[in-house]
């Protein structure tokens, strides 16, 4: 979820639900240890739970990233083995870590002995075409004896040859049976799944199964659904909250931005695009708040223009 998961967007999503656990978008140990650390690390108190995600391989760098991550307050630290872009393999981290299951066990051990946080990895069931299972539970059995209690599986291979990221989420088939046999054989581990679920059904039929879901794509451009999971899979009393008050808050957020930052509000805007997602007028109502040409207004104005326009297509 690089460039999407920022901290704008997970104030908003916080929002929506008070109890899933958010994660950071993937910052690698470079840009930690040698960048702009508070541009990386900043985000809203609102936010928490909050896990922050590294990429990195070596593991004195990932105990520095992952002390300054504590450091800042992060509930968890999770290190990417999933990521398949070109540009993370010529760093040597994210899927293609997952030949080198020793490196990784010692960047784990090396972040668990720095951290009192959890440390979590977030990894693929397989890399390139070869569908063996065997390779995958000896990542998780390897890793798992360095300290890690919680996998995060994203039930597809990851091809690190001939497909973009796009095409990585997509093309590989999904094998949800691969992950259910991992946490039968590591019963004492915390198996997440990830990978394709778009409904609470879906949701319901892992968790009978399984330790979590995580949930990236869908979340993003269906954000709403979100709003029904703290009754849905937490055990809170039903909500009553409105598209029309989230984006009412949102706006709050943006006025709070633009003053304590200069924060434009189209940079946070471009998170809840998909806010009125399958609702009667969300095009005209995403046009509006997405239209560069009314980055000068303030964006109260520009949350009353989306719903005139809306209306306005309603009343048509």
């Amino acid at each position: 979820m690089m460039d999407w998961t920022d901290r704008h967007c997970r104030y908003f999503h916080r929002l929506l639900s008070q109890h899933a656990l958010l994660y950071t978008e993937m910052v690698t140990t470079g840009a930690l240890l040698h960048g702009d650390v508070p541009r990386h690390l900043d985000y809203n108190v609102e936010e928490h739970p909050v896990a922050l995600q590294l990429g990195g391989s070596e593991p004195a760098d990932l105990a520095q990233a992952a002390r300054l991550g504590e450091r800042w307050g992060y509930d968890e630290i999770n290190l990417n083995c999933g990521c398949p872009s070109e540009r993370v393999q010529r760093g040597a981290f994210g899927a293609c870590l997952m030949n080198e299951p020793h490196l990784v066990a010692d960047g784990v051990k090396a972040m668990v002995d720095a951290v009192s946080v959890p440390v979590t990895v977030k990894h693929r069931i397989g890399i390139e075409r070869v569908e063996d299972y065997g390779f995958v539970r000896d990542f998780v059995g390897t890793v798992a004896d360095a300290g890690c209690r919680v996998f995060i599986a994203h039930a597809r291979n990851a091809w690190l040859k001939g497909l973009s990221p796009k095409e990585n989420r997509e093309v590989p088939p999904l094998r949800y049976e691969v992950v259910h046999r991992l946490k039968q054989d590591f019963p004492h581990l915390v198996i997440a799944i990830n990978g394709g679920f778009t409904n609470a059904a879906q949701v319901h039929d892992q968790l009978s199964l399984l330790d979590g879901v995580m949930v990236g794509r869908e979340a993003y451009h269906n954000p709403f659904w979100l709003a029904s999971w703290d009754h849905d899979f937490f055990g809170a009393a039903e909500g009553d909250l409105t598209r029309e008050a989230v984006e009412a808050r949102m706006v709050d957020y943006m006025e709070r931005e633009a003053a304590a930052h200069a924060t434009p509000w189209h940079s946070i805007a471009r998170h809840m695009l998909g806010l009125y997602h399958g609702q009667p007028g969300a095009r005209r109502w995403r046009q509006v708040w997405s239209d560069h040409r009314l980055k000068a207004l303030p964006a109260r104005e520009v949350m009353a223009l989306a719903h005139q326009r809306q209306a306005h297509l309603l009343d048509a």
